[in-house]
């Protein structure tokens, strides 16, 4: 999954930034409205984290532009003013969800994960498909009620697949949701990552398939033996 933070405070905006990348978010930073909306004009994001008050385009500019494109990105506002009118102002241009400053990470995180979660339709952190479970909260994962260890950025692989499950998803559109622009990334990562999730998934009903020239896409195989 990929975010983008959108703070003009240094140490916020990093701060914010290296909370996401630990669980294994991509994430992207613009100190300004203007840069903000050239990205979302020019890049894929799965989730946006606006501030308000920005050099530039101030984040209402932003957002209004953002909807007024008609999409349909999830975006969590920050925000220093706790009064109900402010609230009501930035939900009804386009926000869905706001966070009044200043704030306890975990809540942050919290948040993400139920907007990144809605345009997908999972209502709970909680995925279960076949024998395996995915908990986003608690970044977990279990094969038949066994934990399986998956690294960070193969538990967003999973979450990436599952949330798209039935969908193809070209080695491009991974690319853009698990790396951040200024992550070093080797040509074959995502073959590396698949490869590897895989391979801590041997055993369980889900397999990975790959569909040559188009992507990749998660599926059940029945684990009953032929009678």
């Amino acid at each position: 999954m990929r975010i983008l933070v959108v703070e003009d405070t240094e140490d916020l905006a990093e701060a914010i930034a290296r909370r996401l990348r630990k669980v294994g978010y991509a994430v992207d930073l613009a100190p300004d409205g203007d840069e903000a909306d050239a990205l979302l004009r020019s890049e894929a994001y799965d989730l946006v984290v606006l501030d308000l008050m920005l050099p530039g385009l101030s984040g209402q500019a932003v957002l209004q532009r953002l909807r007024q494109r008609r999409a349909r990105t999830p975006v969590l506002v920050l925000t220093a003013r706790s009064d109900v009118d402010a609230k009501v102002s930035v939900l009804d241009i386009g926000a869905d969800d706001y966070l009044v400053k200043p704030f306890d990470f975990r809540e942050l995180e919290a948040r993400c994960r139920a907007l990144l979660r809605r345009p997908h339709g999972m209502a709970a952190s909680t995925t279960e498909f076949g024998d395996l479970t995915l908990d986003t909260a608690a970044k977990r994962v279990s094969v038949a009620g066994q934990p399986v260890e998956l690294g960070t950025r193969e538990f967003r692989l999973l979450e990436l697949l599952l949330a798209h499950r039935g969908r193809v998803l070209s080695k491009e559109a991974l690319l853009e949701r698990l790396f951040g622009l200024d992550d070093a990334v080797a040509p074959n990562a995502v073959e590396l990552y698949v490869s590897r999730l895989r391979r801590k998934l041997e055993g369980s009903a889900v397999r990975i398939r790959t569909l040559r020239g188009m992507g990749y896409v998660v599926e059940l195989e029945s684990l009953d033996p032929p009678s």
